[in-house]
């Protein structure tokens, strides 16, 4: 039975999908706190947070997460053409595995990233 493909398959769309799911909306606050709500007990003395400061930090948050979705798919993408061309019955290669991990990586920063 061969289920590797199957496997990279479903670890593929898991990434993907993740990815793309945890992509905040442009102007979107990751953290689901807007600052007018914040509670005021979490740091009395602290000053507001610039509106436009935070809307930039946002924007350039959005735009890292596209570079690396995109470098995720284009890995992703690469890395199914070598399975595909790998003979079932032979051992994983080593630049699949490392391929592979370069894609868990890059998803759990994406991810990490998508949280604020």
């Amino acid at each position: 039975m061969n289920i590797r493909p199957a496997i990279v398959a479903g670890l593929l769309f898991v990434a993907i999908t993740c990815g793309t799911a945890l992509v905040p909306a442009v102007g979107q606050n990751p953290t689901g706190v807007t600052p007018d709500r914040r509670n005021p007990d979490d740091s009395p003395s602290a000053a507001p947070i610039n509106p436009s400061a935070e809307k930039k930090r946002l924007e350039e948050n959005e735009k890292d997460i596209k570079t690396k979705i995109e470098r995720l798919y284009e890995l992703a993408t690469e890395l199914k053409a070598e399975v595909d061309k790998t003979d079932s019955s032979k051992v994983l290669s080593l630049n699949l595995v490392k391929k592979a991990e370069e894609i868990e990586k890059l998803a759990h920063d994406i991810k990490n990233r998508s949280k604020g």
